[in-house]
């Protein structure tokens, strides 16, 4: 190796951990502040831990946040919609990918669009429309909807494109398998790799997500974590920012867990390599 390629691959590896910092520096410091009182915040940003976290636990449970019914809440919700979603956009997927019928590519063209529309442009149609059908304060239209991920879709066939050989499907219909066998017992494991990359995407994505179940959910036994966090903000925590900071931390720790699981399944079915020929 010359002394060019040693150049180049030491800035590539800079740039690495300069980006690996500009992610990881955030949640740092949302973590040493969980540890610091409010009188310690304002002074300013620290980069060592202090000693107030009981405290801040105790004011978080003393004042009303119900952190574990906030985290079931959360978890159904999110689990429910990333199984969904990631099942039902896979079919689709498939479907597209496959089989050769009158629209296909109009629909694949529908898809595309709906990739570049913004979310919120539907939020008040999507509201009056789960009002009309009294679903408002029901975690049904939290989950159901998370069937149509046009984005999901896009991703799980452009990989089927580059790994799945039509060489295998054509096989395991010569063996006298149905379609859905075919779809659950040999695609989906084909595709791990971008199921789980999309199971992260989505189980944060709903985990996170605090406009739609707070436009639609009223009952604070239903509230989300979230949603429990952005009431920190009311007027009876307006100066405990250490508690607020820890319960932002607290919510941090189910996304880094279900990333730590999920990733592996990524790497592992990288190293596996490609059917396609």
């Amino acid at each position: 190796m010359n002394s060019g390629d040693e150049i180049k691959r030491y800035l590539i590896h800079a740039f690495m951990v300069l980006l690996g910092l500009i992610a990881i520096i955030p949640i740092y410091l949302v973590l040493i502040n969980a540890t610091r009182s409010t009188e310690q915040i304002n002074l300013g940003i620290s980069i060592l831990p202090s000693t107030y976290t009981f405290y801040n636990w105790g004011i978080l449970t003393g004042r009303g946040f119900q952190i574990f019914q906030g985290f079931g809440n959360s978890a159904f919700i999110s689990i429910n919609t990333t199984i969904l979603s990631i099942y039902f956009s896979a079919m689709t997927a498939y479907g597209l990918h496959v089989y050769r019928f009158k629209g296909r590519m109009i629909l694949w063209s529908v898809i595309l669009i709906i990739i570049m529309l913004p979310s919120t442009l539907s939020i008040i149609g999507f509201y009056q429309f789960i009002a009309k059908i009294k679903l408002r304060g029901s975690y049904i239209p939290l989950i159901v909807p998370g069937i149509a991920a046009a984005g999901t879709v896009l991703f799980i066939r452009q990989y089927m494109m580059s790994v799945l050989s039509m060489e295998l499907v054509d096989a395991a219909r010569m063996d006298g398998a149905g379609e859905y066998r075919i779809f659950n017992v040999i695609i989906l494991p084909v595709i791990i790799p971008a199921l789980a990359a999309q199971s992260i995407f989505t189980f944060v994505g709903s985990w996170n997500n605090f406009v739609t179940p707070f436009i639609l959910l009223s009952d604070e036994k239903r509230y989300t974590l979230p949603m429990l966090v952005q009431n920190l903000r009311g007027n009876i925590y307006r100066a405990e920012y250490g508690a607020i900071y820890l319960g932002i931390a607290i919510s941090l720790i189910p996304i880094i867990l279900f990333y730590s699981f999920m990733s592996r399944f990524i790497i592992s079915g990288l190293t596996m390599g490609g059917l396609k020929e």
